[in-house]
């Protein structure tokens, strides 16, 4: 019986899947069965052939091949329909895992006996190497998912949404489902979903993942109109949020806002107009005092950001 899934959707990725699936080879272990799922998201380079390179290094590899890009959401919602494990996995193409790194994984979710565990990570850009810790301070004990979303002034478990920090039972079914159509952004309204609707998680001070930065092919980097998926994610959030959760909605998206509005350098003239557009209609969307708290979170200098997009604020 296989244990564990391992998701990894690519695109694109010929110059740094070798070395994500090398790192999945060197995590091989006796002591459970692991299957791997690449999805090719429309590649037009040598991704598939370097996947095909390691079907002997990694027996449970599968490959699947979408004829044209349908984005990172889709792609990940392939390789969980394609799912056999009992647990599910995620890692990018250009990332990668140290040694010994998903047996800890599984042994963690195994003794806890929770829907989900999430972990820290490593921030590779470069030869830099930076931990990122999830911010639950509370290591090692099965916690309800909802107690990880407030504060709202708090950064919290929502506030970290990375997919491939973690492991899930393949049970949850739906809830590991990502929104169709994302290209950016996929996994926020998927983490809220999780915390809202999941029964048990944990935390554990695990950090084995290296997650690459900086790369200039990255959507990060890119300023097309995928950037402004971010604002169909958080329509997402905001129609499925209870009220009570709704301040902390609010905050994450306008600190996201504000990130986004720092760099409309890389817009062309249209995307700019339509993130503009797009910006108004957001905020105005939020309830005045939940509007103005949230904002008034933030710090002087972002908050100054998103004034031309507050109802009756001055236009950019």
């Amino acid at each position: 019986m296989i244990t564990l899934s391992v998701i990894v959707p690519v695109r694109d990725g010929e110059a740094y899947l070798g070395d994500a699936l090398a790192s999945l080879a060197r995590n091989r272990t006796r002591a459970f069965e692991t299957e791997v799922v690449v999805v090719d998201d429309g590649s037009a380079d040598a991704t598939a052939d370097v996947a095909e390179d390691f079907r002997r290094d990694l027996p449970g590899l599968a490959l699947v091949r979408n004829a044209a890009p349908l984005g990172l959401a889709d792609a990940r919602n392939t390789g969980l329909k394609l799912a056999s494990g009992r647990y599910v996995t995620f890692l990018d193409a250009d990332d990668w895992l140290a040694p010994g790194y998903l047996p800890r994984l599984v042994a963690a979710i195994d003794g806890l006996g929770c829907d989900f565990v999430r972990v820290d990570h490593v921030q590779a850009e470069g030869r830099k190497r930076e931990t990122h810790r999830a911010p639950q301070p509370r290591r090692g004990v099965v916690l309800d998912p909802r107690e990880g979303i407030l504060p709202a002034g708090l950064k919290t478990m929502v506030d970290y949404p990375y997919a491939w920090a973690g492991i899930y039972r393949r049970e949850l079914g739906d809830l590991l489902t990502f929104p169709s159509g994302l290209h950016t952004a996929e996994d926020r309204p998927w983490i809220w979903r999780l915390h809202r609707l999941a029964r048990s998680y944990a935390v554990v001070s695990l950090a084995g993942l290296f997650y690459r930065r900086g790369l200039p092919a990255s959507l990060t980097q890119i300023g097309d109109e995928r950037q402004l998926h971010f604002f169909d994610a958080y329509d997402i959030v905001l129609d499925e949020t209870e009220p009570r959760y709704l301040p902390k909605a609010a905050r994450n998206l306008c600190a996201l806002l504000a990130h986004h509005a720092e760099l409309t350098e890389r817009f062309t003239p249209a995307v700019r107009a339509r993130f503009d557009e797009r910006a108004r209609a957001a905020l105005a969307r939020l309830p005045g005092e939940t509007l103005t708290d949230a904002v008034g979170g933030l710090e002087p200098e972002r908050a100054a950001l998103l004034g031309p997009y507050l109802p009756g604020g001055p236009r950019a």
